[in-house]
């Protein structure tokens, strides 16, 4: 962009009902019609705004047609209210594929799609990685170069290597779960602390490795639910964490879980900043800990062979 441009920005956190539609796209719908009445332009909905998630295997019910009702939410959405808009859900994108894709609208013109480099752990029951050439450029509204990313992309290297350069602004959000608390917590209390300050600090790191600012929607429900192939049970919440982070990383406006269903708004500025700190070398940007990466292997390597059994359509 040749000159900086500034925009009213916002970002929404869902106390999430998981796996029930209508009543999310409903609350989607309120908050959105606030952020706009408070000036916003662009808005940005959380990964799986329309569903939530967790090891459910019910959620299989939800998957959706690229033109399927939450995508046509999004779209007319966008129309009546002359914004841009963006969020993710469950998409079967063709007959053996299901993607958890990012769609953005423009005033009711779609400007793109992304799908999310790879599941996170139990996610992997559910959908596949999108394909290696996709970098998270999803096109352009007037002179704005947008992009996306979702959750643990956000921890991962290759997302500012895909996008640094390319981009003016990036339109994300997160699906991320603490430790369980159900758990000892002599085991779990100093896990959580670093896992809830991951799932802003490396939004933080990606904004500030591309050299653009970020709208990071999220969700604050607390939710139950199996352990796949374990004999427990999962107790825990969101993280919450929706924030809009200018392209230095620093926080320009924060909503935490303990705040409860709402929204950030605040304006921008673009095209003021350039990237100069490298990309680290290393895969993930930050340490997921003990119990993350360990359930990365293991319910990623259950999640596969489940989806590819029950949800692959082949």
């Amino acid at each position: 962009m040749p000159t900086p441009q500034t925009l009213r920005v916002a970002a929404v956190q869902l106390d999430t009902d998981i796996g029930n539609v209508p009543r999310n796209l409903e609350r989607c719908r309120q908050l959105v019609l606030q952020a706009h009445d408070q000036g916003a332009k662009w808005i940005a909905l959380p990964e799986f705004f329309n569903t939530g998630f967790c090891w459910k295997p019910e959620l299989e019910q939800t998957i959706e047609e690229p033109n399927g009702q939450s995508v046509r939410f999004l779209q007319i959405l966008s129309e009546e209210l002359s914004i841009v808009i963006g969020g993710s859900l469950l998409c079967r994108v063709s007959k053996d594929s299901v993607r958890n894709r990012y769609f953005c609208f423009s005033r009711g013109r779609l400007i793109g799609v992304h799908d999310k480099d790879l599941p996170t752990m139990w996610e992997s029951t559910l959908y596949e990685g999108g394909d290696a050439s996709d970098t998270g450029e999803l096109g352009r509204v007037d002179e704005i170069r947008v992009g996306s990313a979702v959750c643990w992309e956000f921890m991962r290297t290759a997302t500012s290597n895909r996008l640094k350069g390319k981009i003016d602004l990036l339109m994300g959000g997160s699906n991320w779960w603490s430790i369980p608390n159900n758990w000892p917590r002599w085991l779990t209390s100093g896990m959580e602390n670093a896992n809830r300050q991951n799932s802003i600090q490396c939004v933080q790191d990606t904004a500030r490795l591309i050299g653009v600012p970020i709208l990071h929607a999220a969700h604050c429900n607390s939710f139950e639910c199996p352990m796949p192939g374990l004999p427990l049970r999962y107790q825990g919440k969101m993280e919450g964490n929706t924030a809009i982070i200018d392209a230095n990383g620093e926080i320009l406006a924060l909503r935490t879980a303990e705040e409860g269903e709402g929204f950030v708004v605040t304006d921008i500025t673009l095209g003021s900043v350039t990237a100069s700190e490298p990309t680290p070398t290393r895969y993930w940007l930050r340490k997921r800990g003990l119990i993350p990466a360990f359930s990365w292997h293991y319910h990623g390597l259950l999640g596969r062979r489940y989806y590819h059994k029950y949800i692959k359509r082949t």
